[in-house]
């Protein structure tokens, strides 16, 4: 990738990416032929089964204009039992359907002596540089994605990221790691997040307002309201309880705003937050075994790290990006093509 702006004062991990809480894989599949620019992307939060092994969570609906699946099922239990799947507004049926099939195959007893999945999928509309209505993302493609599951893996226009758009700009897939030092220890927080939103003459970088120089060098196609959205992805290895994440996932709004957006009437903004400090079995043994939670008091540097990473991780969706020319002849230009002097444009 190339080099990007460094955000804040905490440190970051060795890949500088959601993949620095142990365990966490992210996987591809893009579609990338004229008219069709999509895809999908997968998140695993640890290497069992995640329906037998459910992944502790919180959910933070800042605006919600979206179409996702399994949302209210985590608001009202706070676990994750699938793994998490990205993808375009008209594909989250299908990647639902692959994510249930999926599991089922792992269980087989999934809906008759077991209880059903709840399949976790999240969308942005990449409607501008992907013909949606080509209906082009198949179950196929989640198995790709899955199957692609690395802890090194691609950022901008990748997998659910190749059509999304991002302050004018082309966005995308992007990812980063803060770490916090707490009283109880250091813990790592990643973040991901697939990057559809913002208007150009908002753009801040580290503070610095350079959306109207990036205005006038676009001229043309520029959206005159917030429609698009933003899924951000935050993974900890701090033993936290659901609730705490909710808390932990409303931080992301902090660092999504430092970027220049506002939450407007048409942009989807869904933060959700996981631990992988501990799971929760699906199976009934009488008992929950009891976890050593962080205390509340000590939750502010992981707050600080969430609003650092959320806004590294949209810089990097940003810097990440290729140029991308899709459906109707629309092109999204990356900064690096029309802001190579980026750098100049934030020290005035």
């Amino acid at each position: 990738m190339p080099e990007a702006l460094r955000i804040g004062d905490l440190p970051s991990g060795p890949r500088d990416s959601i993949a620095d809480v142990a365990g966490v894989l992210v996987g591809h599949c893009t579609l990338a032929q004229g008219a069709v620019q999509t895809g999908v992307t997968v998140i695993r939060t640890h290497a069992q089964d995640p329906f037998m092994h459910k992944t502790p969570a919180g959910l933070a609906v800042i605006n919600g204009f979206g179409k996702s699946a399994g949302l209210v099922q985590l608001q009202e239990l706070g676990v994750l039992e699938s793994p998490i799947a990205l993808t375009n507004t008209f594909a989250v049926g299908t990647i639902a359907t692959a994510l249930t099939r999926a599991a089922v195959v792992a269980n087989p007893e999934i809906g008759r002596q077991l209880p059903t999945v709840n399949p976790l999928v999240l969308e942005c509309n990449d409607g501008y540089l992907n013909d949606l209505q080509a209906f082009a993302v198949a179950e196929t493609h989640y198995a790709q994605a899955y199957a692609d599951c690395r802890p090194d893996f691609a950022q901008g226009a990748v997998g659910a990221g190749r059509g999304m758009s991002c302050f004018g700009l082309k966005g995308g897939i992007g990812s980063a790691s803060r770490i916090a030092a707490t009283r109880a220890g250091g813990f790592t927080l990643g973040a991901l997040v697939l990057a559809n939103f913002g208007r150009p003459y908002a753009l801040i970088l580290a503070g610095k307002c350079i959306g109207p120089v990036l205005a006038q060098r676009l001229q043309a196609g520029l959206p005159v309201a917030e429609r698009g959205s933003i899924i951000m992805l935050l993974a900890t290895d701090a033993p936290l309880d659901a609730r705490q994440l909710r808390r932990l996932a409303l931080r992301a709004g902090a660092g999504l705003a430092r970027t220049g957006s506002d939450f407007g009437h048409g942009s989807g903004d869904i933060a959700l937050a996981f631990s992988t400090a501990y799971t929760v079995p699906q199976l009934d043994d009488g008992q929950l075994h009891p976890q050593a939670l962080l205390h509340e008091s000590a939750l502010d540097p992981l707050f600080a790290a969430a609003a650092q990473a959320t806004e590294q991780a949209i810089v990097h969706a940003l810097f990440a990006s290729e140029t991308v020319l899709g459906h109707g002849g629309h092109a999204r230009v990356a900064i690096k093509d029309i802001a190579p002097d980026w750098r100049a444009l934030i020290s005035h």
